[in-house]
């Protein structure tokens, strides 16, 4: 064969059967004697580029890279493949996208249907791999292949010829398979799709997008559940102890990505650390450990890496990665997507379908949902990722913090608006917990501070604190120790003690709040806020002596100052009136109670949670002034309102029905009292008052006095019969020490 430039007389030379290829040619052309162009390269026998219907593949053509044969989880996954690969016979062409997020395993999932179908296939039938990351890629893919059916063309014809030659012969033939991998422009392969072909095509891709034009079966592949991630890294870390209950937590903090266990799994066997020093590595240096691979793995196939072009994919839309690193600060699931700056909707959502494009997110019609590890990576700050600048990501968590600010409510107490907070939680204490509290801004004591006043009203006091000390500590970096923002959250934060029970904490920071707003403000009405928080805990203490006098003096002047219907009146008023029942004046409560009552249902509404408690606390002291005709139909109304407006479950309506179903017994043990009187009567009257019947009817009747709320008459009772059970049947009798006891009980 001819090497240097080829005349037309060389070309004539050759035969009329000749093909030469070469020159300014693009393609193979064939000429006979009367050829005309003097340029040609090379001058082929007809023999080498005889028509591709009659070349056969060698036996045994497979370029599958190979995997390290952990392959785990995806079994129903590969069988769906299979299913869309041998479902419709002989067509022409089939063609399965695999789609999903990277590092989720499609190439894995690939690699392993490839292999299996050459297994069965054997013979002329080549199961060809291409990486089909751009169009010269997967040009000089099919060059391979063609090379590789005909190795003397090798350097023969040039890479685009040899590219369409490939794609000849797979028009001509059936039997083979073609794996498009990592595909990120459908474009780039669309000259293979768009073609009469007669075999299958598996596409790998981050792009979920685009394949219906070429009538692709879709398989979105998701990640590994939480048995098959523990699984996969016990394989790979097979130094670890399989009920190591570390290696699901590790898993879980990795979201079950494949490759993200892969390579945590690869650097555990490496360093034979365990998965607890891997999670410290993994928080302590983000950044460094997302971007980690064990020695002889491939380094350009971690995770911040391989996330990382896929962001550049989407460079032409910019505002999909701000918003990326927005979402990165919330919880991974149901984000609400009216969040996401309503002002801009449409930039919005062009910018969150190109990132559910790129498996990045996944959307329905009212929320996002981003994966985990998707979200830790991009809210590490990286200088070295155009992605992840320290300054973009500030700005990120700045904007999360005021996003969740605007969009929450303003009423924590208004059940109305309860389904919103909820939706909101996860998100804001998913931000409250990525953010170093030395980042906090003023927005996000805001945001904290009214989510402490949700929790308080769900009776979840332990988060609220948390919440509150941290409002405080904000407050007083910023603003100073005496600034009035700074007094108020020290405030609440002492309501926040006082409604967990801890009168330690709450008493003294009441007090100290107390005078150092009457030293900062002069004559405010937060005085009298902080006079009736410290009264209330006064109350709370069992201090009646210092809780009465403060709660008279709060309610005279909140009239004078706020004025009768103020929402604080209101409360220090039913504050007073509990104050007068806790000293034993239930009758100078009552009045308090009910006026307290009308004023909530006329200002609140009758079902507000603040017009329950009233409700509640006049029942109460109907019950404890003995008006049980009044109680128990106000405890049934109250059980009732709070079912339907806070719902069966909340912590006030079960609480309210346990004291509906105190009252209820009292009730039927107090009609049971005179049963009781009769049968003691008698047996005093038959017995005798020392005999050992008429004892148990004296203790009997004490009891059920006792359960009826009538202690003043139970414990005489008891003592009586104590000393008559000493006397006659002794100390240790059984009857001796069950009075005993009761009495002990009747006293605390």
């Amino acid at each position: 064969m001819p090497s240097a430039a080829t005349t037309e007389a060389d070309a004539t030379a050759l035969g009329a059967g000749a093909v030469v290829v070469g020159g300014d040619n693009l393609g193979i052309v064939s000429t006979g004697p009367n050829a005309t162009n003097t340029q040609y390269r090379k001058v082929l026998p007809d023999q080498v580029l005889r028509p591709v219907e009659e070349v056969t593949a060698p036996p045994g053509l497979v370029n599958v890279p190979l995997h390290d044969g952990v392959f785990v989880g995806r079994h129903g996954d590969l069988a769906t493949i299979e299913t869309i690969l041998a479902a419709e016979g002989d067509a022409p062409l089939v063609v399965a996208a695999v789609h999903g997020l990277g590092g989720v395993g499609k190439s894995t999932l690939a690699a392993r249907c490839a292999i299996r179908w050459s297994a069965r296939a054997g013979g002329p039938h080549p199961v060809w791999w291409i990486t089909a990351d751009s169009a010269s890629a997967v040009q000089a893919g099919l060059a391979g292949l063609a090379t590789a059916l005909q190795p003397e063309l090798s350097e023969a014809l040039p890479l685009e010829a040899l590219a369409e030659r490939a794609v000849a012969w797979l028009a001509a033939h059936r039997g083979w398979l073609l794996v498009l991998d990592n595909v990120t422009d459908p474009a780039d392969v669309a000259m293979l799709l768009a073609r009469r072909l007669k075999g299958r095509i598996v596409v790998t891709s981050r792009l979920a997008e685009g394949w219906h034009r070429y009538g692709a079966h879709l398989l979105r592949l998701d990640v590994l559940t939480e048995p098959q991630a523990v699984e996969l890294l016990l394989r790979i870390a097979d130094h670890l102890d399989a009920d190591d209950g570390e290696a699901a937590d590790l898993c879980r903090e990795l979201g079950y990505l494949p490759l993200a266990v892969e390579q945590a799994a690869a650097y555990l066997h490496q360093t034979r650390l365990t998965p607890a020093r891997y999670f410290e590595f993994l928080r302590d240096n983000p950044a460094v450990m997302y971007d980690q691979t064990a020695r002889g793995s491939d380094a350009m196939r971690t995770i911040a890496r391989i996330w990382r072009i896929t962001l550049d994919s989407l460079a032409d839309t910019p505002l999909a990665g701000h918003l990326l690193r927005t979402l990165a600060w919330w919880a991974p699931e149901a984000i609400p997507r009216t969040l996401l700056d309503p002002a801009n909707p449409a930039k919005v959502t062009t910018a969150l379908g190109a990132l559910a494009a790129y498996n990045l997110v996944v959307l329905d019609a009212d929320t996002v949902t981003v994966h985990r590890l998707v979200q830790a990576v991009a809210r590490t700050p990286d200088p070295g990722d155009p992605h992840r600048r320290p300054t973009d990501i500030d700005f990120a968590r700045y904007l999360a913090t005021g996003l969740l600010n605007q969009a929450r409510p303003h009423d924590a107490e208004d059940p109305a608006r309860w389904p919103i907070w909820r939706a909101l939680l996860p998100h804001i204490e998913a931000l409250s917990d990525h953010t170093d509290p030395a980042s906090d801004i003023l927005v996000s004591a805001d945001l904290l501070s009214w989510t402490a006043r949700f929790l308080l009203s769900q009776e979840d006091v332990h988060r609220a604190i948390a919440y509150c000390e941290r409002v405080l500590a904000i407050h007083g970096r910023l603003l100073g120790e005496l600034h009035p923002e700074t007094l108020t959250s020290r405030n609440n934060l002492a309501e926040a003690y006082l409604a967990a029970g801890n009168l330690q904490r709450a008493v003294p920071l009441f007090e100290r709040t107390l005078a150092e707003r009457e030293g900062v403000l002069g004559d405010d009405p937060e005085i009298l806020a902080s006079r009736n928080n410290l009264a209330s805990a006064y109350l709370t203490a069992g201090d009646v002596q210092q809780a009465i006098p403060l709660l008279e003096r709060v309610v005279a002047d909140s009239e004078r100052v706020l004025g009768d219907d103020h929402p604080r009146t209101l409360a220090s008023r039913n504050n007073l009136a509990a104050a007068y029942r806790a000293a034993g004046d239930v009758k100078q409560g009552i009045p308090l109670f009910e006026r307290a009552l009308a004023e909530r249902e006329r200002e609140l509404g009758e079902d507000h949670p603040n017009t329950l408690e009233s409700r509640n606390n006049l029942a109460i002291a109907y019950w404890e002034s003995g008006d049980v005709q009044r109680a128990i139909p106000l405890f049934e109304r109250v059980v009732a309102d709070s079912e339907r407006v806070l719902g069966d479950d909340h912590p006030r309506t079960l609480a309210f029905r346990k004291t509906l179903a105190g009252a209820r017994a009292e009730r039927d043990m107090r009609q049971m009292i005179p049963l009781f009187e009769r049968a003691l009567a008698e047996r005093e009257r038959e017995l005798g008052e020392d005999h050992p019947d008429t004892l148990e009817s004296r203790n009997n009747l004490a009891t059920v006095c006792w359960a009826a709320g009538d202690v003043q008459r139970a414990i005489p009772l008891f003592e009586r019969t104590l000393a008559d059970s000493e006397r006659v049947l002794g100390d240790d009798h059984p009857l001796t020490e069950a009075v005993r006891a009761r009495l002990n009980m009747a006293r605390e």
